[in-house]
């Protein structure tokens, strides 16, 4: 088949997966509104549009890289293949489903990086990478931490959500193991608490139904993040494979994804796949080479058992894990 032909394919399958899933996704529970957190409405006022505008990635290594092999006799390598076709990102204003954490770090300057809403009985869960909140679990103090749902052109359209105290989730393999000999476990949740209105995180936006055992092949993937700087978000249509690590430092099985221009402020968020009422998630961005060294290629932490216990444990309310005294978190 010509390459022309399997990219008009490849383009009506993408177009019939957005008609699949058009319309509302979010569903308004018949439960009671619960009260406005005070927080929400000081992280209003403290996350100015030059403040989020100002942020910079918290995953300052995505996309820094360059280049592809010299040859496909070349060791294989974090990045696209020779001749690999790459298929183009966009800009647009996102959806209710996805946004961007914003927080301040130790020094005091604006981070952020992506994430998506997942289902959850309490309502209030969000998806992201592991590398992007691991410094927040257990006591850690929050610094101005919140998710911004569809953020875009500096608007908050749906208000601000706190991350909940003692609300992160990574796995203690990532703490113990560390970012790069912990790839596989490079994943996180947090649960948030009510924005500034006292609305609930899903019953403002609807949520993402998490997929895990699904293996490594879907087609079509419809993958988003959130680079630092930029007004508005990123979306692309491809496809994922199985990727087996080639280094020794970050070991592991990934899925792996070809999109352009997904650089720092990306990390965590979702690669989606059409699923009945709306999407499912499959992974986030983020763990071999924590999500790409370049801008054209990225990888997920594959979803198993272990996101399926993490979940678990964040809708729960077990007490998180977190890193060792002597990390420095």
């Amino acid at each position: 088949m010509e390459p022309r032909t399997r990219i008009v394919r490849y383009a009506a399958v993408c177009a019939a997966a957005l008609l699949l899933c058009a319309g509302p996704t979010a569903t308004a529970s018949a439960e009671s509104t619960p009260s406005p957190d005070p927080l929400a409405g000081r992280l209003d006022a403290y996350w100015t549009p030059a403040r989020m505008a100002a942020a910079l990635p918290a995953d300052t290594l995505k996309g820094t890289e360059t280049g592809t092999p010299a040859s496909s006799a070349a060791p294989a390598v974090d990045g696209p293949r020779p001749g690999e076709y790459i298929p183009p990102s966009r800009s647009f204003d996102g959806i209710p489903q996805a946004g961007t954490f914003f927080w301040t770090d130790a020094a005091g300057t604006g981070r952020t990086c992506s994430g998506s809403v997942v289902h959850s009985p309490g309502r209030d869960l969000v998806l992201s990478a592991g590398h992007c909140l691991k410094g927040y679990a257990g006591t850690s103090p929050k610094r101005h931490l919140a998710f911004v749902p569809q953020y875009h052109d500096s608007l908050k359209p749906f208000g601000i959500f706190p991350v909940r105290t003692d609300g992160v989730y990574v796995p203690q393999e990532y703490y113990d193991l560390g970012e790069h000999a912990g790839a596989a476990y490079d994943f996180a949740f947090a649960v948030t608490d009510p924005n500034q209105d006292g609305t609930r995180l899903e019953d403002a936006v609807g949520g993402v139904r998490l997929l895990t055992g699904t293996g490594y092949y879907h087609v079509p993937v419809r993958m988003m993040g959130y680079p630092a700087g930029a007004e508005k978000p990123l979306e692309c249509w491809s496809w994922t494979t199985r990727w087996d690590s080639d280094d020794p430092a970050d070991p592991g099985t990934f899925p792996r994804i070809a999109c352009d221009a997904f650089v720092g402020g990306t990390s965590g968020g979702p690669m989606l796949v059409p699923w009945p009422g709306g999407w499912a998630v499959i992974g986030v961005i983020g763990g071999y080479h924590t999500g790409g060294n370049t801008p054209q290629v990225s990888y997920s932490a594959y979803f198993g058992s272990a996101t399926r216990s993490l979940y678990d444990a964040a809708v729960g309310g077990a007490p998180p894990a977190g890193p060792h005294p002597s990390d420095g978190f």
